[in-house]
């Protein structure tokens, strides 16, 4: 059974997606505050959490940003009344898988979790890869540069995935937009955003890439 953590102070959302949830046949633990979160997050073994951005003691964004650096890799789907860019784009940058703005309808929260559970399984066969320094390894979603782990969001390593998948390719932003992130509502940026902090942590000069390359006018190629 796939368990779901749902992250909600309002008692009657949190009822509402709990029975919406275990209809469709999910396990699902409900958490009304984000200090709680991250400690359930940290001791059980969750395959998706849902996560309000507005939550007493740790909002959502720090509750994100506290797992994924706790090396908690779990998808994130935030759930957010806010709609401006700047804090859509945040949350990604924080390692949230995507987001959902209330109020949204079950079929559009049923249709994203099922997108996100898909990518979260997306992973090339082989369990590692190497290009230059750098080690890849996908059962652990895992990036060691030089034999240091990297520090990578969820997000980054999905993104360097899709590149490994289609090595020698050029990718546009549109595509990299439909196998990495499931919100139609993201935009050119977002993928640029990505590509120059992943490019950060794999290349040894990030303004001239050698395995991360940018093709102009058509997107980006890996060629590790």
């Amino acid at each position: 059974m796939i368990r779901v953590l749902v992250v909600e102070d309002e008692p009657g959302i949190a009822l509402g997606l709990e029975e919406d949830l275990t209809l469709e046949g999910y396990g699902v633990e409900v958490a009304g505050d984000g200090e709680t979160a991250v400690r359930r997050a940290r001791e059980g073994r969750f395959d998706l959490i849902l996560l309000d951005v507005m939550l007493p003691r740790k909002d959502g964004f720090q509750v994100c940003r506290e797992l994924r650096r706790g090396g908690i890799h779990t998808p994130i789907i935030l759930l957010t009344a806010r709609s401006q860019e700047a804090e859509k784009v945040l949350g990604l940058q924080l390692g949230a898988d995507d987001y959902v703005t209330k109020p949204f309808s079950p079929l559009e929260l049923r249709a994203r979790i099922q997108a996100v559970l898909r990518r979260a399984v997306g992973v090339p066969v082989a369990e590692t890869y190497r290009f230059g320094d750098v080690d890849v390894d996908f059962a652990r979603c895992e990036v060691r540069r030089g034999g240091e782990l990297v520090e990578i969001t969820p997000v980054e390593f999905k993104l360097l995935a899709t590149f490994i998948r289609n090595r020698g390719r050029v990718l546009s932003r549109e595509q990299l937009l439909d196998q990495v992130w499931t919100d139609a509502t993201c935009g050119d940026r977002v993928v640029d955003t990505h590509v120059s902090n992943l490019r950060k942590k794999i290349e040894e000069k990030p303004a001239e890439p050698r395995y991360l390359a940018s093709v102009r006018g058509m997107g980006y190629r890996f060629d590790g």
